[in-house]
């Protein structure tokens, strides 16, 4: 059925299935209480009409207040938290309502974009999500404006907002900040390879190990999840080389933890053995012990620039650029110090591996 010349309703949506308008609302508003075969067909349908829903309504002579979207693949981290911090307080001064969300059902690109708007959403921020074609254009044909944080791909379609920091430049701070501690057996544990924030940290250390004129060494750069467990895996990896790195430096928080946690297992203590350096400086990396080295995101002003931005999308005016980066900062705690000596436990062979 080709597309409605006109601006489609439920109505016309309800007629082509042969079903009541309440049971189309029902099917835009995620309701249960309708058969998978009748839901299938509605969505189809409203695919093929290309329905979007009207405006929202406005009380009085005031307009109801924008409402933005916040949405994230996983369950809330350090890392997201604060992004959200930020959000929520951006909201509140801007007197816009911010909905937190994990999302559940984007296989269903236009069910999913669709199921936004009919929800009132005037924009939609994404936290380090991974978003396919399909879910761009289902969310460019309802008109829904997006501003992702920290991306996990690199989408090609032109012109999506993006929020992040000065990744490369982090990367090589954190790097340069080992090397002058004399260490040059460094690693580096990150993310998913795809993710661009991942990448760029990556080329920031590899700058910085290449102007100092150190090797990686086969094994010394490891990709996976902005994840604790990950630390754990990818720290016990590392020190089973047959040269162990005397400093790591990794993706996230997170993942520094996880090799915190690996190199106790292993009997090397950090820093006299072992120097570690994350990356975002949330709130466990003062809780850590020792206290975290680590590379500040401001995480809390990206929420607040995503959601500022999102609103002057929403409300049709243009941005200054599609990419904003924010400066990275590092701070220096207690979980760095100069390269061990040659013979210690933490330099040379796989001394003080069990």
């Amino acid at each position: 059925m080709p597309a409605s010349p006109r601006r489609a309703t439920l109505a016309m949506v309800a007629a082509s299935a042969g079903v009541s308008i309440a049971t189309v609302s029902k099917v835009l508003n995620g309701r249960g209480d309708v058969s998978p075969v009748t839901r299938s067909l509605v969505e189809s349908l409203l695919e093929q009409h290309r329905y979007v829903a009207p405006p929202q309504r406005r009380r009085g002579d005031a307009a109801v207040p924008a409402t933005i979207e916040v949405e994230l693949d996983a369950d809330l981290n350090a890392y997201s938290t604060e992004i959200v911090q930020g959000a929520v307080q951006a909201g509140a001064e801007a007197d816009a309502a911010i909905v937190v969300s994990i999302r559940t059902n984007a296989d269903r690109a236009g069910a999913w974009a669709r199921g936004l708007v009919t929800a009132g959403r005037r924009a939609l921020i994404a936290i380090t999500s991974e978003l396919t074609a399909g879910q761009l254009a289902a969310l460019s044909r309802v008109r829904l404006p997006l501003v992702v944080i920290d991306p996990l791909n690199l989408p090609q379609t032109r012109g999506v907002t993006s929020v992040g920091s000065t990744n490369f430049a982090g990367g090589l701070a954190a790097t340069q900040h080992l090397l002058t501690l004399g260490h040059r057996r460094i690693a580096y544990l990150g993310g998913p390879a795809t993710a661009a924030c991942n990448q760029a940290r990556l080329h920031g250390y590899r700058a910085a190990m290449e102007a100092a004129g150190a090797s990686v060494p086969p094994g010394y750069v490891r990709a996976g999840h902005f994840r604790y467990r990950d630390g754990v895996t990818g720290g016990a990896a590392l020190f089973d080389l047959p040269e162990v790195p005397t400093a790591v430096f990794t993706g996230c928080d997170d993942i520094a933890l996880g090799v915190l946690e690996a190199a106790r297992a292993r009997g090397l203590r950090v820093p006299e053995d072992l120097s570690i350096v994350g990356f975002d400086d949330t709130q466990v990396a003062c809780m850590a012990s020792p206290p975290l080295t680590t590379v500040r995101q401001p995480l809390r002003e990206m929420g607040g620039v995503a959601v500022r931005t999102a609103l002057r999308l929403a409300a049709g005016e243009r941005v200054d650029s599609h990419h904003v980066e924010l400066a990275t900062e590092l701070v220096v705690r207690g979980s760095t110090a100069p390269a061990p000596p040659e013979g210690s436990p933490g330099h040379g062979g796989t001394a003080g591996a069990r």
